[in-house]
C-alpha cells in the first residue's frame, strides 16, 4: 500500500478468489456510461443543442421557414460499399471502363457459392478474360480528307 493504515497495516494477504472478488466489484456494468458531463454538456441542458457538434440535446430546434423542404438526419451510417471505398480506396461503385455508377443488385457472403463462382470464372479461356479488360490509350481517330 501507498500509506500505512491507521492501525500500521502496511499490507494485505488476499487469496486468490477474494483478489478476484475485490477486482471484480471495479468492473462497470455493461453499456454503462463511465464519463458524467456537467453544465452545458449535461444531458438535459437547454443549450447542449446549440455547442454540441450533432445539435443533440433538449434545447429548441431551429424552425424550418416556409417553403423549405424537411431536413434529412445528420447522422446516417454509412453503407458497406461507402466505408470499403473511405477506408481501403476500393470504389465499387463506379464503372472501371467507363467510370459510370453501378448499382449493387446483391451480397454475396456464403462461401460454397462463392467458390462455384470463382471455379466457374477459372474455366473461362483467355479470350474471354481479354474481353472484360479495360480498354488502353489510343491514338486520336485519323480524319479522312473528302478531296
Amino acid at each position: 500500500m501507498k500509506t500505512p493504515y491507521g492501525d500500521g497495516t502496511t499490507h494485505i494477504v488476499l487469496e486468490p478468489l477474494d483478489l478476484m472478488a475485490r477486482l471484480a466489484a471495479l468492473v462497470p456494468p455493461p453499456r454503462m456510461r463511465l464519463t458524467r458531463y456537467h453544465g452545458v454538456f449535461a444531458p438535459h441542458s437547454k443549450l447542449r443543442a446549440a455547442i454540441t457538434p450533432a445539435h443533440r440535446g433538449t434545447g429548441k430546434k431551429p424552425q424550418a421557414e416556409e417553403g423549405d423542404k424537411p431536413s434529412s438526419p445528420r447522422h446516417v451510417a454509412m453503407s458497406w460499399a461507402q466505408r470499403l471505398k473511405r477506408v481501403f480506396g476500393i470504389d465499387i461503385e463506379a464503372c472501371a471502363r467507363c467510370g459510370g455508377k453501378l448499382k449493387v443488385i446483391a451480397s454475396i457472403e456464403e462461401p460454397q457459392i462463392i467458390a462455384k463462382i470463382l471455379a466457374h470464372l477459372e474455366r473461362r479461356t483467355p479470350q474471354d478474360h481479354q474481353a472484360e479488360l479495360p480498354l488502353g490509350a489510343r491514338a486520336p481517330p485519323v480524319q479522312t480528307s473528302l478531296l
